[in-house]
């Protein structure tokens, strides 16, 4: 329904939907989330500050309760949620958010643990000393002033300010489409950058460096290099990189480490940091924390967090940085308003919007102070007529019925202003005695003065700028403090291999998934036939499914038999004694479920030469560069395609010239060169190794040396060597030639390895019992035999796989 006269206008939806919601957005922007740059504040908190000078809340006064101030913002200022008041000016309180808090608080407002403040009836407030620096000669027309939201009072569009308040105190905000982020700054250096600007509009950003070289952030802690600062003051944009201050303390008694931490990243919780950190202690990502604790107090933080005896107190420091907020990356987003409109601001920009807005609050308090002396020196004017013809005077007011007619007959008779005329009949007697006429005088002269200072100080735009000037250095030398936040070079990422010799570990990996590192060392060279040591304190059910040696150094590319490649550094795997169980690999590796490891090669560096040669249990078999798999991913990568039921069983390293040679359990072998299989994809199948008969499955795939044998072992504890020449070379698909016999006695093939005489073989069975012994102490013997005994079983007790040792002897 519409009433007579009115008009329905047709638009589109789109177009209405545009214009309302870029209305919405500049409203969010202007007036709520983007501070401006001459003050450096949000309409909230300009609001807050205002109401309390409304109310009489100097530094030097008495504190009022904060649901007051709240209130008095709500009601003339503010209308919105009272606790959108509240918590701005809970933040611009806490010496943890703002480098230079706005308003002294009293009571609580929260803490660095991330505590919430007590409710506004608790807490009491007034401004802070430097706040006077913000509000000062806002009674003097120095900035404009616009109707409330119900138009009954006014309120200013932006405070006089003669603190760099968005410099030194930063700003945060989220707005639509845009935010805002500007870091904390320190006082004395941002002044130092204003005066350079001063007294040279063209300097350098280097030069302007010198003055304010970063960031100073009210937690302290420690900004790692220059170039995002330098990036961020040249663009507005910028990332740098914080990180918590720590010192290292020794224990007198037993030698112990602990890592003090006395200062943190900007904005980073306490609290969530402790929890953080026992929460990686808890899961083992770090390990050889004895202890964790917080020791803060009102003299300052102190978090310990107390090492084991004899542990590398710089590895457990880099993990703290990497997985806690010990190190964080702060994003600089100098984005700001300048005339109502998101401007993002270099730093030299910023400043000299600074000054600008100065030189018009100097300019307009000046002639507010000329209007103002020019007007007393009027009145003073007619005072000394007044004096000069004192007896006429006094006749005319006495002969005067009234007192307008006394002022008509003054301005008349004395060619005298309204306003002197007015200053004549409210002057007291007193002033008519000869020392009061000598202080009219005087008075009169020094307002003459005045009145020809502030004329050249409207002139000339050098004296505006000298006023700003020693205004600062005032301000600088009343309220500057030090730098806290320590700028230090650049730090490369410390790779913990660097703090960790190079040497072989044995890495065993029980069939239920546990993993551990151990010296080599660890294994006691025994002759064949030994009973062995125990290689891991297992559960029955338990056994030792596969065993390495690797370099502390290298990669480990762990392929599984569902044909998926998963990547580990040697000095991530746990180190753990010869009787610990190690730690489950789930918690090292993504692995799905009912995934299994099948092959673990070390690789030092990732390169086009070389190759990665994979076989399956159904004779496929399939070759990949070595560099299609040198980017980890924490859930794998397709090492190759597999059908339903088949597995992947082995995978070698080769450099494209060998000749490979897949085992089956039954007993059968097949030797190919490497150059009959085409280099492939990531995710290829694979082409036909070896013709496999009923029941039968390749179990090992090995890389042949024409110079070593192959050491086989059957399931039973029997094994044998045989020249790699009695295996002739085929064509890549065929049926293969017998490898051992197979029987009752000696049981299916368990497993193979090529040897040479100075190799030392593992022999590890699924009781977990491992012996250690010398390849040469092994017989060689022909493809068409049984073997010989190489380990005494026990029980029901098998053998369950081999692996070799390339190492010198211990007692080298």
């Amino acid at each position: 329904m519409y009433t007579k006269g009115e008009k329905i206008v047709s638009k589109y939806i789109e177009d209405e939907i545009k214009d309302s919601y870029i209305d919405y957005a500049m409203s969010v922007i202007v007036g709520r989330a983007l501070p401006d740059a001459r003050d450096g504040l949000k309409p909230v908190h300009r609001r807050i500050l205002y109401s309390m000078k409304d109310l009489g809340l100097e530094h030097s006064k008495p504190h009022k309760k904060c649901a007051r101030i709240t209130g008095e913002t709500l009601g003339k200022y503010h209308p919105h949620g009272d606790m959108a008041v509240y918590d701005a000016l809970v933040r611009m309180v806490q010496n943890f958010s703002l480098r230079y808090p706005l308003i002294d608080g009293q009571g609580n407002f929260g803490s660095v643990d991330g505590d919430s403040p007590a409710a506004m009836r608790y807490t009491e407030a007034r401004l802070a000393s430097i706040t006077s620096e913000m509000l000062t000669d806002i009674d003097k027309n120095t900035v404009d002033f616009t109707p409330n939201f119900d138009g009954s009072l006014n309120e200013p569009r932006v405070l006089p300010a003669r603190i760099p308040n968005l410099l030194i105190n930063g700003s945060s905000g989220i707005a639509v489409g845009m935010a805002t982020n500007v870091p904390p700054h320190n006082l004395k250096e941002a002044i130092d950058g204003i005066i350079k600007v001063i007294d040279d509009p063209d300097v350098s950003l280097g030069s302007l460096m010198q003055s304010i070289p970063g960031p100073d952030f009210p937690t302290g802690g420690i900004i790692c290099g220059r170039e995002g600062i330098k990036k961020a003051y040249q663009t507005g944009r910028g990332l740098i990189q914080l990180r918590a201050r720590v010192l290292i303390e020794t224990q007198k008694k037993g030698g112990k480490e602990s890592i003090i931490i006395t200062e943190l990243p900007y904005q980073v919780n306490k609290a969530n940091l402790i929890e953080s950190i026992a929460r990686l202690i808890e899961t083992k990502k770090i390990e050889g924390v004895a202890d964790l604790r917080d020791e803060s107090d009102r003299d300052g933080m102190r978090v310990v967090i107390e090492l084991r005896r004899s542990q590398n107190t710089q590895i457990i420091l880099n993990q703290l940085y990497k997985h806690t907020q010990m190190q964080v990356t702060y994003g600089i987003i100098i984005l700001a308003l300048i005339h109502n409109r998101p401007r993002l601001l270099p730093l030299k920009q910023l400043i000299s919007s600074f000054i600008e807005h100065r030189e018009s609050v100097i300019t307009r308090r000046t002639v507010f102070e000329l209007d103002r002396a020019k007007h007393r020196a009027h009145i003073l004017e007619g005072l000394k007529i007044a004096l000069r013809y004192l007896d006429k005077i006094i006749k005319t007011i006495r002969s005067s019925k009234t007192v307008e007619i006394a002022r008509q007959m003054l301005m008349k008779n004395f060619s005298l202003s309204e306003i002197q005329a007015k200053a004549i009949l409210e002057m007291q007697l007193q002033r008519l005695t000869g020392l009061e006429r000598e202080k009219v005088e005087k008075e009169y002269l020094e307002v003459i003065k005045k009145i020809e200072l502030y004329e050249s100080i409207l002139k000339s735009r050098k004296k505006v700028l000298a006023i700003i000037r020693e205004e600062l250095l005032d301000i600088k030398k009343r309220f500057g403090d030090e730098r806290r936040t320590e700028i230090i070079r650049r730090i490369e990422e410390l790779a913990i291999e660097d703090l960790i010799a190079e040497e072989d570990v044995v890495i065993p990996i029980t069939h239920s998934g546990y993993i551990k590192r151990m010296p080599v060392a660890t294994y006691k060279l025994q002759r064949r036939g030994g009973r062995g040591v125990s290689g891991a304190d297992i559960k029955e059910e338990d056994f030792i499914e596969d065993l390495f040696i690797a370099a502390t150094h290298d990669h480990i590319l762990f392929f599984t038999d569902k044909g998926k490649v998963y990547w580990l550094k040697v000095h991530e795997v746990p180190a753990a004694g010869r009787l610990a169980k190690g730690r489950a690999i789930v918690n090292l590796l993504r692995l799905s479920a009912g995934e299994n490891i099948t092959s673990f090669i070390p690789v030092r560096e990732f390169d086009d030469q070389r190759f990665l040669v994979m076989a399956t249990s159904s004779g496929l078999i399939k070759k990949v560069t070595l560099s299609a798999f040198s980017h980890p991913r924490k859930n794998g990568i397709i090492a190759v395609n597999l059908e339903k039921n088949d597995r992947l069983i082995s995978a070698g390293l080769t450099e494209g010239k060998r000749e490979i040679l897949l085992v089956t359990r039954g007993g059968f072998a097949i030797r190919f060169k490497e150059g009959l299989i085409r280099s492939m994809g990531r995710s290829a199948r694979g082409v036909k190794g070896i013709r496999l008969g009923k029941k039968d499955e390749v179990i090992g795939m090995e890389i042949v040396d024409p110079k070593a044998t192959l050491f086989t072992i059957t399931a039973n504890g029997y094994g044998k060597r045989t020249f790699l020449s009695q295996y002739r070379l085929v064509g890549r698909g065929g049926k293969g030639v017998i490898n051992i016999q197979t029987t009752k006695k000696n049981g299916l093939v368990a497993g193979v390895e090529t040897v040479v005489d100075d190799d030392q073989l593992m022999v590890i069975t699924e009781s977990g019992m491992v012996v250690r012994c010398a390849s040469r102490d092994i017989r060689v013997m022909g493809r068409n035999t049984q073997g010989v005994r190489i380990i005494s079983l026990k029980g029901k007790d098998k053998v369950v796989s081999i692996t070799k040792i390339v190492a010198k002897e211990e007692e080298e």
